[in-house]
């Protein structure tokens, strides 16, 4: 029991720690690792050596793939690809269905961009459309935010569900992983279009509000800013190729051997590892840069890449070092065993992971946190096989979204930029967000019975 008061002290550490006081994730995910091994009893000779151990470990695994996939999405950000996206949905949609279509911008552009990043780009498009076809700019807000955040929270190569596989030991099944966080989030992103649609009707209640109806030609502007935009397929290709090649990649790898075990098995378990992939990716993305110096455009991207990268680079070395603490320990089995006695399964890593976002406000930290405590008890709970770990993250991502408010910064990001009022943010946003949550893991949960 101990042993379980411990544990508590330390989430509740992480809560306090990072939403009263502050303290950035790194730091408190850090001290988190110290406080539990010196709560566990670890001998005070091998609490650095678990630590670092645990922080290079999980870095050594999915580091390079995180930056990678970073410096991507900044390339496609940067260079308008996002707005060529926009353009090929809605000419494929039309515009019979607007909140649908902006759902599916929101899904597709949030799988290499961040949903934060993706919406302040997409704001222009969705305001000019909601003018264009008469609809509510909330609906239109509500359906573009739950389609970002569905793929942000469920799609690798997305950070936050890059490292919860790599804690849980499912770099060699991203592909797996892939394919799963696609159906998972899709269903998540419909949810959130359902919601959506009751707003059909409601003006936004905010400052500002009445000068959206003012923005009808933003979106015009925006594109011209960007001078020539990407082709579709220039746009495209930089994340579906790499995301194609890894699901090959875990095709070719499958025991009964679908692809045989010859050069063909050796060219799609190469390029299909995440690493080589992205790299491919990274080249592929090199079509888009437009300058007279495409060589210090390039360089300078990368930079801005880095730049993302790196905070999520330690928030996801320090909750590996922190899940290494977790696995020195006998907790992991204990715990493991009394939540096996309760029956809650899959329901246990949405939970956690549901309460540190709560509590706390970041999905990224949410997922490396969660899936880092986790990891030692999933053999206990039914879940310690690949596809069992593959629905744990997805279990974790359902928590990673539930729910989004005020601490944080995805939240602002929609209410400013779409003139929402807090208490009106809160009815259509947060609420989004609690039924994506919800739905998510009643899906996965229906998927675990069928699966494992």
């Amino acid at each position: 029991m101990s042993l379980v008061l411990v544990l508590l002290a330390v989430i509740i550490f992480i809560v306090i720690a990072t939403s009263t006081f502050k303290l950035h994730p790194f730091l408190t995910l850090l001290l988190a690792s110290f406080i539990a091994a010196f709560g566990f009893g670890l001998p005070a000779g091998e609490i650095a050596k678990t630590i670092s151990g645990g922080f290079g470990g999980i870095l050594g695994y999915i580091g390079l793939v995180i930056v990678l996939g970073t410096i991507i999405g900044t390339v496609l950000e940067k260079s308008g690809a996002a707005i060529t996206m926009a353009d090929v949905v809605i000419k494929v949609l039309g515009q019979r269905f607007p909140t649908l279509t902006m759902s599916i911008i929101g899904y597709i552009v949030s799988i290499p961009v961040f949903c934060d990043s993706g919406f302040v780009i997409l704001n222009s498009l969705k305001q000019s459309l909601a003018n264009r076809m008469q609809v509510s700019s909330v609906a239109m807000s509500v359906a573009l935010a739950t389609g970002l955040y569905a793929t942000h929270t469920f799609v690798p190569p997305t950070p936050g569900p890059i490292a919860a596989a790599g804690n849980l030991q499912l770099e060699a099944s991203l592909g797996l992983v892939i394919a799963v966080g696609i159906l998972v989030s899709a269903v998540a992103a419909f949810a959130g279009l359902l919601w959506a649609n009751r707003f059909m009707n409601t003006e936004p209640d905010g400052e500002g509000a009445e000068e959206l109806k003012a923005s009808a030609e933003e979106f015009e502007t925006l594109k011209a800013a960007y001078g020539k935009l990407p082709s579709p397929l220039a746009a495209f290709s930089p994340i579906f190729v790499p995301i194609l090649l890894i699901c090959l990649g875990s095709i070719a790898a499958f025991p009964s051997k679908p692809m045989g075990e010859g050069m063909l098995f050796s060219l799609f378990h190469f390029l299909g590892q995440p690493l080589n992939a992205l790299m491919i990716g990274l080249g592929l993305s090199l079509l888009l840069l437009k300058g007279d110096n495409k060589v210090k455009e390039f360089s300078d991207r990368i930079s801005q890449g880095l730049a993302v990268a790196a905070p999520i680079l330690l928030i996801t070395g320090a909750g590996g070092a922190f899940g290494a603490v977790i696995k020195a320990t006998p907790i992991g089995d204990f715990i493991g065993t009394s939540l096996s006695a309760l029956g809650i399964g899959i329901f246990m890593p949405f939970l956690v992971a549901a309460a540190l976002k709560s509590a706390q406000g970041s999905s990224t930290v949410a997922l490396v946190a969660t899936s880092a405590l986790v990891a030692p008890m999933l053999g206990d709970i039914g879940l310690g096989s690949e596809m069992g770990r593959v629905l744990t993250v997805m279990a974790i991502g359902a928590g990673a979204m539930t729910v989004s408010h005020a601490n944080d910064s995805f939240f602002w990001v929609v209410t400013q930029f779409s003139r929402m009022s807090v208490a009106q943010a809160y009815r259509a946003q947060t609420m989004a967000t609690l039924i994506q949550g919800i739905t998510a893991i009643i899906f996965v949960w229906l998927l675990s019975l069928v699966l494992l």
